[in-house]
């Protein structure tokens, strides 16, 4: 049986190595020969995906800070009272800023126009100034909030991503905009983070292509993407005048792969770019990653199924030795026990005894009970006689509501004195079934083994000291020397 766990273990594990091994080759080779359309038409895109899905991940805490900003019953009373002691809106905004750990943040009240942060009143804001003009296109715009860039006059006028919610009365009435904002230069901390993350250049320009914000490595002297070697004019209008698109071009004789796509939010395009050359170091990285990968999973999977097969040969092992009903071993498997046993005590010249047990008018129980509540009442008593005697011992359901124990290195007075720790305990013991109690007692006989005794004779000696007991009134026990 072992042998053959093992040569199942080795297949499996040829299979695994050999299958892994040709996809991850096959994937290498299939990646080389597609290199130039999977990183136009995948990788690129995918980047640029990613760290646009990291932007919003990232606005999502600012956009949920202003919008409890905006349902915020004190902010919104104290509007609606009339904006009275300004010391406890400052303090409200100073808490929103230092909790959330915001570059600002801010309210706009439409009754006065006070454009109210951290510190104070900042201003008044007008229709006629063009740096407020956000705020009336908050006012008037149907969703909830928008995401703008804008300098920020508290902040000596640093390029600031705001978050603009509107608020509401309790009446539905629009009453002026709160929210919180981010510097932009933490989104230029993002994309050190993005560039080393992907191993591509990454930056961001405006809609006529001027250089708004860019990583580490990126040459200062660009101020427009058409500062860049290579990127002819037709290029540019190409990228810029679509949501999303690919190019390569040349650059000092290594062809970059380029991808843009727009950011609403920002009113932005996203560019990022990579070298052939780079690409091919990535998917040869990504061979050594997939064949770890594979390693770690051939290992996995290997451990698992030799569990497994372990688990199933242990059971089908139990399953041929052990009674299903009581969980003591079964006949067949007492058998070898025995044998083995008596071998062992004439060779090291040791006792060993059996007892005998019966439960007394097992059949009155099944006819009164149920033959389920007299299944119960063996699995019980079992339980009970193990708890009586070593985990060295063994006890085996003989047959019907007959039971045997044997007991290793235990002369006739012991086995006695453990018939009888049985029997008492079976009797104080009721078995519950469905709420039931049912009482019952067992007869016991108990005999020792004599040198150079057959089995037969063993059995039929300790069967007689059974039958002995039944005959003298039951629920007792009886040895024979």
């Amino acid at each position: 049986m072992k042998s053959q766990k093992n040569r199942l273990v080795l297949i499996v594990s040829l299979l695994l190595i050999t299958g892994f091994l040709i996809t991850s080759l096959a994937s290498f080779f299939v990646s080389r020969a597609s290199l130039r359309f999977q990183i136009t038409q995948n990788e690129l895109p995918l980047t640029g995906d990613n760290i646009y899905s990291e932007i919003q991940r990232d606005l999502l805490s600012p956009v949920f800070i202003s919008s409890l900003m905006a349902t915020d019953t004190f902010l919104r009373d104290w509007v609606i009272r009339g904006e009275q002691d300004i010391s406890k809106i400052t303090r409200y905004l100073k808490e929103i800023k230092t909790k959330y750990n915001t570059y600002t943040s801010f309210l706009v009240s439409e009754r006065t126009g006070n454009y109210y942060y951290a510190d104070g009143i900042l201003k008044k804001v007008s229709p006629e100034e063009d740096r407020d003009r956000w705020y009336y296109r908050v006012r008037e715009m149907i969703q909830d909030y928008e995401i703008n860039i804008d300098p920020d006059m508290a902040n000596k006028d640093t390029m600031t991503i705001f978050i603009n919610y509107r608020i509401f009365d309790y009446d539905g009435k629009y009453i002026g905009a709160t929210g919180v904002g981010l510097a932009v230069g933490a989104v230029k901390r993002l994309i050190e983070t993005y560039q080393h993350k992907y191993n591509r250049r990454i930056y961001f320009t405006d809609k006529d292509g001027d250089i708004k914000l860019h990583g580490s490595g990126f040459p200062e002297h660009i101020k427009n993407i058409t500062d860049i070697s290579g990127m002819m004019p037709d290029i540019m209008n190409r990228m810029l005048s679509r949501d999303a698109v690919s190019i390569k071009y040349i650059n000092n004789n290594k062809t970059i792969h380029l991808h843009s796509r727009f950011i609403p939010e920002f009113g932005w395009y996203l560019f990022v770019e990579q070298t052939e050359e780079a690409a091919t170091r990535q998917i040869l990285y990504t061979l050594f990653v997939n064949l770890s990968i594979s390693a770690v999973i051939s290992v996995i999977i290997l451990i698992l199924t030799n569990m497994t097969i372990s688990v199933y040969q242990e059971k089908l092992e139990d399953m041929a030795s052990t009674d299903s009903l009581t969980g003591a071993y079964n006949r067949r498997a007492f058998d070898i026990i025995i044998g083995q046993t008596l071998k062992d005590a004439v060779r090291n010249k040791t006792d060993i005894s059996l007892i005998m047990f019966d439960i007394d008018h097992f059949k009155e129980t099944n006819d009164r009970f149920g033959h389920s509540a007299g299944d119960a009442v063996l699995g019980i008593i079992t339980k009970i006689a193990n708890s009586c005697f070593r985990s060295s011992d063994v006890i085996c359901r003989w047959g019907g509501e007959e039971f045997l124990i044997l007991l290793k290195q235990c002369d006739i007075n012991k086995a006695l004195d453990i018939a009888e720790k049985i029997r008492m305990a079976v009797g104080n013991i009721p078995a519950l079934y469905e709420g039931r109690e049912i009482n019952a007692t067992i007869s016991l006989g108990v005999a020792q083994y004599r040198e150079l005794e057959s089995e037969e004779s063993l059995f039929s000696r300790v069967d007689k000291a059974l039958y002995e007991a039944k005959n003298q009134g039951r629920n007792r026990s009886i040895s024979i020397p």
